[in-house]
C-alpha cells in the first residue's frame, strides 16, 4: 500500500510558476512509475507527465517545454515544476504511483492549481 500526499497548488497569474510536490509513504518508492495527472470538473483525468525508475520522462504535448517532472528517491518525492502557466492549465492535479510489476496504482487527494489574473 502506498499513500500519496500532494502539496504546492494555489493561485498564480498567467506566466507564473508553481512547483507541486508529492510525498509517498511505504516502501519501494524507487520502483514505482510516478505521474502527474490533471482533471477539470466534468472531464476525464489526463496524464500531464510521468517519470520512470531510470529517470526517463514523458509529457503531454500541451505542457512540453513548460513543465518538468523529477523525482528524489531518497525523499520518496516526485515534483512537477510548472513554468509559463496558462489559464488552461487550471485544474486539480493528482499524483499517481504505479507498480510496473503488478500494475497496482495509487492516487493522491489532489491539489488545485488556478491560473488567473
Amino acid at each position: 500500500q502506498v499513500q500519496l500526499v500532494e502539496s504546492g497548488g494555489g493561485l498564480v497569474q498567467p506566466g507564473g510558476s508553481l512547483r507541486l510536490s508529492c510525498v509517498a509513504s511505504g516502501s519501494s518508492f524507487s520502483v514505482y512509475i510516478m505521474g502527474w495527472y490533471r482533471q477539470d470538473p466534468g472531464k476525464q483525468r489526463d496524464l500531464v507527465a510521468s517519470i520512470i525508475v531510470g529517470g526517463g520522462t514523458d509529457y503531454a504535448d500541451s505542457v512540453k517545454g513548460r513543465f518538468t517532472i523529477s523525482r528524489d528517491n531518497a525523499k520518496n518525492t516526485v515534483y512537477l515544476q510548472m513554468n509559463s502557466l496558462k489559464p488552461e492549465d487550471t485544474a486539480v492535479y493528482y499524483c499517481n504511483a504505479r507498480n510496473p510489476f503488478n500494475n497496482n496504482a495509487y492516487w493522491g487527494q489532489g491539489t488545485q492549481v488556478t491560473v488567473s489574473s
